[in-house]
């Protein structure tokens, strides 16, 4: 799992150890994710975001079928095996 840092001010750190017994990067994490889930929530955002992941798999797909066809046989046994 990757780390993040966030800055607050001095004022609310100090009212978060007054909270000692909370699991902040928990509490943290849980409501990022719960907002990234509610944006993407509706249906025409998942239909553009499937979407666009499969462009964008086409798209390298078709770039490396365009730079193997410009492989010589000798590089492309070389590189393949």
């Amino acid at each position: 799992m990757t780390g993040a840092t966030f800055a607050i001010p001095d004022d609310t750190k100090e009212k978060m150890k007054a909270l000692s017994w909370v699991n902040w990067s928990e509490l943290v994490r849980r409501t990022f994710l719960l907002q990234l889930r509610e944006r993407v929530k509706s249906k025409e955002e998942q239909e553009l975001i499937k979407w666009s992941v499969e462009l964008g798999r086409k798209a390298k797909k078709d770039s490396f079928k365009r730079l193997l066809a410009e492989l010589s046989p000798k590089k492309r046994k070389e590189l393949f095996g």
